[in-house]
């Protein structure tokens, strides 16, 4: 994937919608628990060095399998390679159960999925497409049939 090295910074500057501090533990064999910042925005799992501003790397939660590993403990994986895993060790398993459900509703297509479903239900409340007012109703990205079963 492509992407923009000072704008993929300057996001994981953002404001997120969960940050803690998590032992995390890289696919490569061997590779041990580290402490890490772990930070959500929007689509994107930053972590970093605890002591540290900048991200040490990033995971674009797209396509991606988040299962519990653990009581306390989750993993990420990625469709291309299901092998290759991200383990992350939480304090709790209520903070684990926390991180799996906010880092499965940060996918686009989850997002994608929820708009056209609340737009479908606001549709049927009031006759009004809602998406009208903004002049995108049309676009092939939010119409149900753009949806797979």
């Amino acid at each position: 994937m492509r992407y923009n090295e000072k704008e993929l910074q300057a996001l994981s500057r953002q404001p997120a919608e969960m940050a803690a501090e998590l032992g995390m533990r890289g696919p490569k064999k061997g590779s041990v628990v580290k402490r890490r910042l772990v930070k959500l925005v929007v689509n994107f799992l930053f972590y970093f060095r605890t002591d540290e501003a900048e991200p040490v790397g990033a995971l674009l939660l797209e396509h991606c399998r988040v299962a519990q590993e653990e009581p306390s403990g989750f993993s990420i994986s990625f469709l291309e390679d299901p092998e290759r895993k991200y383990h992350f060790e939480c304090c709790s398993e209520e903070q684990c159960q926390e991180w799996m459900a906010a880092l499965r509703r940060a996918s686009y297509e989850f997002m994608r999925r929820s708009l056209i479903f609340y737009r479908n239900e606001i549709q049927k409340m009031t006759g009004k497409d809602p998406l009208e007012q903004f002049g995108i109703s049309e676009e092939a990205r939010f119409q149900l049939s753009g949806l797979k079963a």
